[in-house]
């Protein structure tokens, strides 16, 4: 039997949408949204029904009717900590969305309102995905040195736990019979480290870790109180700072790894010191998670947009290939993690997750 699964992602500039036939793609489209058309809303949950209402022309021009699918999937967002998993929209889920009982205001907390609405008044089943708020830490990898700062697990996990899969079918195995060292390399940057099938410890990209294109990674902590107590900033300036306007972008004006690279090519030693940087950080940051692992890994793998970077790989690969072998799987595919997540679930692979 040949499943339909409608797949949905909903960004802060676009929705990501895709029909696929099992693991076919049949179409992909990236609905951009202008500034101006989300500005007339006062806060993500309100983009409900106008991305809705973009969806079901994008369907109508794909001669596609709700009731014909086999399964809507959109993307979870920073909910409450959850297993990695397909997961069933239920009730509950819907409440906690919609009452602002999640981790952080995302749009794509929209993922399960949207396929939810689209199938309601259908038999078709609508699910989530391995949302950002994955969490299988064991408790020991909670504790920060102040017990009202405890170390959350917020990370790309819909990506990396696709690829988890990928690496292992790569090495002719099962995910869950490996030790993995997974590193998320785009806008934000998570370092995982993955004990037989569970992701038991991660950066926070916004927190902690490498700094990255957008984001400034660990910090000198006393400086940063003392910087926030300046009065130069307010705190949603100083939260921008940190999580959309650090790293490469705050050093060197720029988040493009490519145009900071031409830099390097031109001789700019500022670049190429800032660069070289990054890498130190991500070398160091994999070294620290194959300590959790007791330093049995299987292989390190990078993915993620800035993996496309053949530079950036190789001088990764330079100063931790003595840890285990380094797999590349370049770029992320979203709508494919959404997609294969429901089928495992249709195709009876796995049981859908209560929420």
């Amino acid at each position: 039997m040949a499943y339909k699964i409608l797949s949905i992602n909903p960004g802060a500039t676009s929705t990501k949408v895709a029909l696929y036939q099992d693991t076919n793609p049949i179409k992909v489209e990236v609905i951009r949204h202008s500034p101006d058309d989300l500005s007339t809303f006062k806060h993500t949950l309100d983009q409900l029904d106008y991305r809705r209402g973009l969806i079901l022309k994008f369907l109508e021009r794909n001669n596609v009717k709700v009731a014909d699918l086999s399964a809507v999937v959109g993307r979870g967002g920073p909910f409450k900590p959850l297993e990695s998993g397909t997961y069933s929209i239920n009730q509950k889920m819907l409440s906690d969305i919609k009452s602002g009982n999640v981790q952080a205001d995302h749009p794509a907390n929209l993922g399960a309102l949207i396929a939810h609405e689209l199938t309601k008044d259908t038999n078709v089943p609508a699910f989530i995905v391995d949302p950002v708020s994955v969490d299988e830490f064991p408790e020991v990898a909670r504790i920060s040195g102040l017990p009202e700062l405890p170390r959350k697990s917020l990370s790309h996990a819909l990506n990396i736990k696709m690829v988890a899969r990928k690496a292992a079918s790569g090495l002719g195995k099962k995910y869950e019979e490996l030790n993995l060292i997974i590193v998320h390399l785009g806008s934000g940057i998570s370092v995982s480290s993955h004990l037989k099938g569970r992701m038991i410890d991660v950066n926070n990209a916004n927190d902690m870790g490498p700094f990255s294109p957008q984001r400034c990674g660990a910090l000198p902590i006393t400086g940063l109180a003392k910087l926030c107590f300046s009065g130069e900033y307010t705190y949603p300036e100083m939260y921008d700072r940190l999580t959309k306007k650090g790293g490469l972008l705050a050093h060197l004006g720029t988040d493009n790894v490519e145009e900071v690279e031409r830099r390097i090519d031109q001789g700019d030693e500022k670049a190429k010191l800032v660069y070289e940087a990054m890498v130190y950080q991500i070398a160091k940051e994999i070294g620290a998670m194959a300590t959790t692992l007791d330093g049995d890994v299987d292989a390190i793998v990078l993915t993620g947009g800035i993996a496309n970077s053949k530079r950036l790989v190789n001088l990764i690969t330079d100063k931790v290939e003595f840890i285990a072998n380094v797999m590349v799987f370049p770029g992320e595919d979203e709508m494919e993690a959404l997609s294969l997540g429901a089928l495992r679930v249709l195709s009876g692979e796995e049981s859908p997750k209560k929420y």
